[in-house]
């Protein structure tokens, strides 16, 4: 496995040498634009990408002229929104469906990156400038508002009905993984205090070759109550539920993207029922509260655009997706 990591990053290193290619000149080609490892193309992939070449300016990265791929980083301490230094603000991680995003700083939330080829992007996004992911491309663009929210499956702690994200962390380390099978973000925060509690996090967030979804796993070092997930709600978008035997989920489907004013996008959440202490409405997500525990918390969160090659167009297509990955959770507790 760090043989086909380090080989990974090889390829991404000398592809960060030739000149940056514009956002409309990714081809979509599914093998021409498939990232190889040892002369066979990766189904999934994650990274972590940070300018070089600049100097810290408080909180601003100045300078620079080039983005470089890490396998792990340590978050510096003055790294918050907007502080140019991480490309597209944080990791990503992908398969040929979907990607997605997290907010590397005090935001911490998941956003979604919709897409229109059947091939792996993410090497490509935000090179040619730090916002231009916002902007429609060829492959696709950034689709989800997240605002004040969680995003997608993101993850926080509910402390007076309002959502603790991580303004106060000690520290945060990232790490990248690529397998032939499999590719994951993992995530330490060390020391993330919310109201009256002080915890250790750690986050596992992998996404497989086949379908849309990601799978989350929170281990939180500490019994505190309100850590929870969600899904961020847009006005006139009403919450879908249905609860299984021992699995459960939520859903939003409509016209909740950044795109056009017209296209749909679904998203889910699917948790473990007996993991749960509640499902509640917060100011700014669809929240699901998890009771409080040291053990592995395990969720899977899901994204479909309807610009997706072969996607799913019409809500009630949609649910039915749905109901078989809840199907398939009650009776052997994985989708993947």
């Amino acid at each position: 496995m760090k043989k086909i990591t380090i080989l990974c990053l090889a390829f991404l290193a000398l592809m960060a040498c030739k000149e940056k290619a514009s956002k409309n000149d990714i081809n979509t080609d599914v093998e021409e634009n498939a990232v190889h490892v040892a002369g066979k193309p990766l189904k999934t992939y994650a990274e972590i990408s940070i300018k070089e070449g600049g100097e810290w300016n408080g909180r601003k990265y100045v300078g620079g002229d080039s983005f470089k791929n890490v396998q792990e980083l340590q978050v510096p301490k003055n790294h918050t929104d907007h502080s140019f230094f991480i490309r597209y603000e944080g990791p990503g991680w992908e398969n040929n469906q979907v990607g997605y995003r997290l907010y590397l700083d005090w935001r911490n939330a998941i956003d979604i990156y919709g897409k229109k080829v059947d091939s792996l992007v993410l090497p490509y996004v935000g090179q040619d400038g730090f916002d231009s992911y916002h902007e429609p491309a060829d492959w696709g663009q950034d689709i989800l508002k997240a605002g004040k929210s969680m995003g997608i499956g993101g993850y926080g702690r509910l402390v007076n009905d309002t959502v603790a994200h991580f303004r106060k962390v000690d520290n945060t380390y990232a790490r990248i993984e690529n397998s032939e099978n499999s590719s994951s973000v993992h995530i330490d925060y060390e020391g993330w205090d919310t109201g009256d509690e002080r915890i250790d996090l750690d986050v596992v967030l992998t996404i497989y070759q086949e379908d849309r979804f990601t799978k989350a796993t929170l281990t939180p070092s500490k019994d505190i109550s309100g850590i929870c997930t969600g899904i961020v709600k847009f006005d006139d978008i009403p919450l879908i539920k249905k609860d299984g035997v021992k699995w459960a989920y939520i859903a939003t489907y409509g016209t909740q993207t950044l795109a056009t004013e017209t296209d749909k996008l679904g998203m889910a959440v699917f948790y473990k029922i007996d993991e749960v202490v509640e499902q509640k409405e917060g100011v700014n997500d669809h929240l699901i509260v998890f009771k409080p525990t040291t053990e592995k918390i395990a969720y899977y969160f899901l994204g479909a655009w309807d610009q997706e090659p072969n996607g799913i167009k019409d809500q009630a297509s949609f649910i039915l997706d749905l109901d078989k990955k809840l199907e398939k959770l009650n009776t052997t507790n994985l989708l993947n």
